[in-house]
């Protein structure tokens, strides 16, 4: 998309501090990192979201974030690292190129990463994992 940023970043079109790049994938330090070494996975076909990414590419994504996450671990001698990746406005997805971020975390950053936990209705879970169920099998099917 010609007015995607992330497009023009994982082009080579806007400069950015590349720590990995392959043929579908370049991987840059974040310039508003949340932590230390904070870096973001970008695909370089668009996509706006995880559900219009091909297959093979969701596939890939993973694996590009275990093998350059696995360096960053070592490279930056974190204790952890979030492997987080938004979809949706709602989600807290603000730019609409699927992305995934690696931030290395410190014991006691102090980054907040958190969500506030609540209760499940069992039953009401049953009847909605029933649902997802029968639209996976549908979209098999076809």
């Amino acid at each position: 998309m010609s007015d995607c940023i992330f497009c023009k970043i994982a082009a080579g079109e806007i400069p950015s501090v590349t720590l990995y790049e392959d043929e579908d994938f370049r991987v840059i330090f974040d310039i508003a990192p949340a932590s230390k070494g904070h870096a973001v996975l970008l695909p370089k076909a668009h996509a706006a979201n995880l559900f219009e990414l091909p297959e093979e590419t969701a596939a890939k994504a993973i694996l590009v974030a275990k093998k350059v996450g696995a360096a960053m671990m070592e490279v930056f001698g974190c204790d952890g690292l979030n492997v987080l990746q938004n979809n949706g406005e709602a989600a807290g997805q603000t730019v609409f190129h699927y992305h995934m971020h690696l931030i290395p975390r410190y014991a006691g950053d102090g980054v907040g990463i958190s969500w506030k936990t609540g209760s499940a209705d069992m039953d009401a879970l049953k009847v909605k994992a029933a649902e997802v169920g029968e639209l996976i099998k549908k979209a098999e099917r076809k």
